[in-house]
């Protein structure tokens, strides 16, 4: 394709948008939570992951709930399916409405057979605008990866396992570190369960150890004393007196 396609050079130019808002912004998740910045990873731009779409309503919405990283729920209206065809095989992702405040823009979570090892394995997202035909433009070179692929600081819903795409999509945003991209949406809950566990254990106490009867050095027998033949003290009539010397700010 040739460089001054206009499709291309605008999917380049939104790239270059986002890592200026990741670097700059101060809403950016790494500005937020305090994270060391590195450029975005992208695979390239492939036109063979733009295709036709059409989406399928449900006659009646449904609530859904989608688990996120936390190990809660984020709670979505599951509005019907995109029906399409990639590599050669038709597929179908479910579409998910998130409430007030969004208007027409609907979510699209998915997974696919490079998630965990290209791609972040959680799971990527699209979005959408809603139109009257009911036909969309789904382009996976705009498949972007979620807040909490940067920073345990954000909660995310997963894909429900009607979305794992049983095809590879090697476009739109790749991992973004390594050392961040657990294989699968139930090993980033369990990571992050442990981390918080390691958080709240109490630190090691210290023993203090005492030397074995082995180690006690041996000390010279004492001597014995012969009991005295003094006669006892007559009994006393005073009370006992209790001690008025303090420890520590207590009577004795």
């Amino acid at each position: 394709m040739a460089a001054s396609d206009p499709w291309r050079k605008e999917l380049e130019e939104e790239r270059h948008q986002k890592n200026d808002f990741m670097l700059r912004h101060p809403e950016s998740p790494f500005n937020s939570a305090r994270v060391p910045f590195h450029e975005l990873r992208y695979f390239p731009p492939d036109a063979s992951y733009r295709v036709r779409a059409r989406l399928v309503r449900v006659v009646h919405p449904q609530e859904a709930y989608l688990r996120t990283n936390r190990d809660g729920s984020s709670v979505m209206r599951y509005i019907g399916d995109l029906v399409f065809n990639l590599k050669a095989k038709e597929l179908h992702l479910r579409v998910y409405h998130a409430g007030e405040g969004v208007g027409a823009h609907v979510f699209v979570p998915f997974r696919d057979s490079t998630s965990g090892r290209e791609s972040y394995g959680p799971g990527r997202y699209l979005t959408l605008e809603l139109n009257d035909s009911d036909s969309y433009d789904l382009d996976f070179n705009r498949a972007f990866n979620p807040y909490c692929a940067y920073t345990d600081d954000y909660e995310c819903g997963f894909p429900p396992a009607e979305n794992d795409l049983p095809v590879p999509v090697r476009a739109g945003e790749r991992a973004w570190a390594a050392d961040r991209n657990p294989r699968t949406p139930s090993t980033l809950v369990k990571e992050r369960t442990a981390k918080a566990l390691a958080r709240a254990a109490p630190p090691p106490s210290k023993v203090k150890t005492t030397p074995s009867a082995a180690a006690k050095p041996t000390l010279p027998p004492r001597p014995v004393s012969k009991p005295r033949t003094r006669a006892p003290p007559a009994p006393s009539t005073r009370a006992p007196v209790r001690s008025s010397r303090r420890r520590g700010g207590r009577a004795q």
